[in-house]
């Protein structure tokens, strides 16, 4: 009988990275199983999911849309969160408006990210010397944690796209560091998770490249590689400056004009928590949206980590220390991060790193456990991990002891997986114990998900936009909303009812409405304070009379102002609106089947937003409209005796005004308005005024810079002799290059090699004269064998062939 060969090294990274990506696929399906809305639930109904096809409309009408003037407050995209600047999510913004099924093109979209996400976790265990079965194990458990599961995936999109290039940039940063590929893998992914515009992963990558760097300085003794590493990650710093530098600049304007550092307890995960990190039944205590016990698993990892703790050779490991240094400083970061402040500038929350603990923990698990597993001792190792398994129903008991035979279940079930595992690992190797360790994660992530019911955060919008457009009144215009979500009951929350009426977040924008209210996480605080909006486009009681009050030096109203064509109340806000008299110049108009719910004002002569382009009150001006669009005004200006032209645009910083080559200022009113004063003797004379993101030619400028600063890296690591390449004593001793970003494809299939084989053969010892590292290494090529972990001399350890 012949025995099988073993499968090379480069064919089970590529077969395990498709484990990978298949693992995250029937992830999402046991989890679509459970709740078909999961993915489809909070801001990603709300807020991105509408934008996205609003954005895509914009795209294909070959408009780039940095500004949308009447959405006031929320319009400005060179600070939210849309990606602009990042060619993933444009691209998702253009096929957006072609599915009509948004819950499933959101769901899609997501899916996919997360495979990159958990392939570059794949990459990041590559790197640091696991096999490919273990990483496959920590790449497929990621997107199936708790924080990212409930938070990320199903709400916060911004967070989980960032997360998936911050953690390509990852692997690639280190495989940069130790010889194994070049800048332009890192530079490329900085810039992807800096570009989403969301500041949480821009700063988690940031925290990230700085311990890499203070890490394999400590690995290689080489201060060298860190310091090219922090300068490819400053070019892409340099690159990405133009997609937050806008916010910066406007902030006074804003919001987020006086953000600080604060600790408010709110979202501050105490550290014990992490004792909690394996049991699925876990409902953590701190303070959160539901009080004070979690309703849902958040700080959930994986169920084999804590026990699993039991099986690692910890002696041996101790000795990878120096090689894992960067992920240890990352995790440790992080974990104290997750503590407080609440508050560090915009970065408020600190919950929200609990993926960056969870993909730590998970890496330097399944590194160990690849490179140091210790199956063999089965009573005193079984009993450590019974008694860890304890402590994580004692902790979750303390925190919610109404659930205490929950919790017992679950420890019973985790304590047979473990049991299975380590059986498996014992007779089959690795790959065994691997995809046991994977397939009893989806039926625990379907339990999680059944358990919690149907979402508190859900707006339960329907998934069609052919539903909402056919539902909703044929609302042409600009069309101001006065109301309050949380007035909608639970019972009237569906496309048929209080949703074929109102719009609150962004829900207009899936029906192609030019709505003012709109979803923002920045807001315009003048305009905010004017009409009392929120963040998702709700308003207080008042805001129906402030609408309707005259502006003193103007004496317009501000609805007249805005030039808004219809005003919307909420009946559940102003139940007997429609007893009074209308305003002067608007009428009630009746929209038969939505008076449940609304009652709607419209001007008595029509629409006037199309009207005398954004031109919205003059004095002693005459005015001849020339072209207008969302960033520019054009007019034909006359005044004998000087004058003033306010515009239905919101005063962002950024707008300039030239007439006639010179350059006017901008006087704003009420905060809020943008005002032109118009100098005596002018005679049809051309007035442009124009906008654009407050810094953009320093932010080109950087990016430029950013770009050539790369292209100097990559020449001298073309050019350069490269050094020998320090790898993992787990790696294979081939090489294998840094592929070509233009394809597009995640660099796993070419990372770090594994050996094949679960576990090692009967050994011989060795044992060295000379106790250099470089001694070590050239024994051990000469004799075909691995270096145990540490640089030290010592023993090395020659697999046995057969028949000698």
């Amino acid at each position: 009988m012949v025995a099988a060969a073993a499968p090379k090294p480069r064919n089970d990274v590529l077969v395990w990275g498709w484990v990978t990506a298949v693992g995250v696929a029937v992830g999402y399906l046991s989890v679509l199983l459970a709740d078909p809305r999961h993915f489809y639930k909070d801001d990603t109904e709300a807020q991105y999911g509408p934008m996205w096809v609003m954005l895509g409309r914009q795209l294909r009408e070959g408009r780039f849309p940095v500004l949308v003037p009447w959405e006031w407050m929320s319009g400005n995209y060179s600070m939210e969160e849309a990606g602009l600047y990042n060619p993933p999510q444009l691209l998702v913004d253009l096929f957006a408006p072609a599915v009509d099924n948004l819950a499933l093109y959101v769901t899609v979209v997501k899916l996919l990210f997360s495979i990159v996400a958990a392939l570059g976790v794949f990459r990041i265990c590559l790197a640091y010397g696991a096999r490919a079965p273990w990483s496959a194990l920590a790449a497929v458990a990621f997107p199936l944690s708790g924080w990212f599961l409930f938070f990320d995936e199903s709400s916060w999109v911004t967070s989980l796209t960032g997360t998936a290039w911050m953690l390509q940039a990852w692997a690639s940063a280190v495989r940069y560091t130790r010889g194994r590929g070049g800048p332009v893998g890192v530079f490329v992914y900085l810039y992807l998770a800096i570009s989403v515009q969301y500041v949480f992963p821009a700063a988690e990558a940031a925290l990230m490249i700085v311990a890499i760097a203070a890490g394999e300085v400590v690995y290689l003794r080489d201060r060298w590689p860190s310091l090219r590493l922090l300068l490819v990650a400053g070019c892409a710093g340099l690159a990405g400056l133009e997609t937050y530098l806008p916010g910066i600049l406007s902030s006074p304007a804003t919001w987020r004009g006086n953000e600080r550092v604060v600790n408010d307890q709110f979202l501050d995960v105490p550290w014990s928590e992490s004792l909690n990190a394996s049991l699925p039944s876990t409902m953590p205590a701190f303070d959160g949206w539901w009080g004070y016990v979690q309703p849902m698993p958040m700080v959930y990892i994986a169920w084999f980590v804590i026990p699993l703790l039991a099986f690692v050779d910890w002696s041996a490991a101790r000795a990878a220390a120096r090689e894992l240094a960067g992920a240890l400083l990352f995790g440790a970061a992080v974990l104290m991060w997750t503590a407080g402040p609440g508050y560090i500038g915009p970065l408020r929350w600190p919950g929200r790193v609990l993926p960056m603990l969870a993909v730590a923990v998970l890496v330097l698990m399944c590194v160990l456990l690849s490179r140091f597993g210790a199956f063999a001792a089965r009573r005193r190792r079984a009993l450590a991990a019974g008694l860890l398994i304890g402590l994580m129903v004692v902790r979750s008991t303390a925190a919610a002891p109404e659930f205490v035979i929950r919790h017992l279940v679950a420890a019973i079930l985790v304590g047979v997986l473990t049991g299975a595992l380590v059986w498996l690992h014992r007779q089959y190797g690795a790959a065994a114990a691997c995809a046991l360790a994977i397939l009893a994660m989806f039926p625990i992530a379907y339990e999680q998900v059944r358990d919690q019911g149907p979402s508190p955060m859900s707006y339960r919008f329907p998934a069609r936009r052919s539903e909402m457009t056919a539902a909703f009144p044929p609302f042409e215009g600009v069309t101001l909303q006065l109301g309050d979500r949380a007035l909608v009951r639970p019972a009237d929350q569906g496309g048929d009812r209080a949703w074929g009426s109102l719009a609150f977040g962004n829900y207009a924008k899936n029906m192609g409405l030019d709505y003012v209210n709109a979803y923002t996480p920045i807001g315009h605080a003048a305009f905010s304070a004017l009409l009392c909006m929120g963040w998702d486009g709700s308003t207080c009681p008042d805001a129906y009379r402030r609408a309707f009050d005259v502006e003193p030096s103007t004496r317009r109203t501000v609805v007249d102002l805005m030039k808004v064509d219809r005003v919307v109340l909420q009946r559940a806000q102003y139940p007997d609106a429609a007893d009074h008299p209308a305003p002067p110049g608007w009428r009630w108009v009746d929209y038969p089947g939505h008076d449940r719910y609304i009652w709607v004002l419209e001007r008595e002569g029509g629409p006037i937003s199309a009207r005398n382009g954004f031109v919205a009150d003059t004095r002693n001006v005459t005015t001849a409209v020339i072209d207008r669009d969302s960033v520019t005004s054009r007019l034909q200006v006359t005044s004998v005796h000087g004058g003033r032209v306010v515009f239905a645009r919101l005063a962002w910083p950024g707008y300039h005004a030239v007439l006639g080559g010179h350059e006017l200022a901008i006087r704003p009113i009420a905060k809020t308005f943008v005002a032109v004063d118009i100098p005596a003797g002018t005679r049809n004379t051309e007035l442009v005024l124009s906008w654009r993101p407050p810094g953009w030619q320093a932010g080109i400028a950087a990016a430029l810079a950013g770009l050539l600063g790369l292209g100097a890296l990559q020449w001298w690591y073309r050019r350069r002799p490269q050094p020998p390449v320090r790898r993992s004593p787990a790696a294979a001793e081939f090489a294998t290059a840094e592929p070509e970003f233009a394809t597009a494809e995640p660099e796993f299939a070419t990372a770090e090699p594994e050996f094949a084989t679960a576990e090692p053969e009967p050994a011989v010892r060795v044992r060295l004269p000379v106790p250099t590292p470089g001694a070590d290494r050239w024994a051990a090529r000469a004799l075909g064998d691995r270096l145990p972990t540490g640089a030290g001399g010592g023993e090395i350890r020659r697999p046995e062939r057969a028949g000698s």
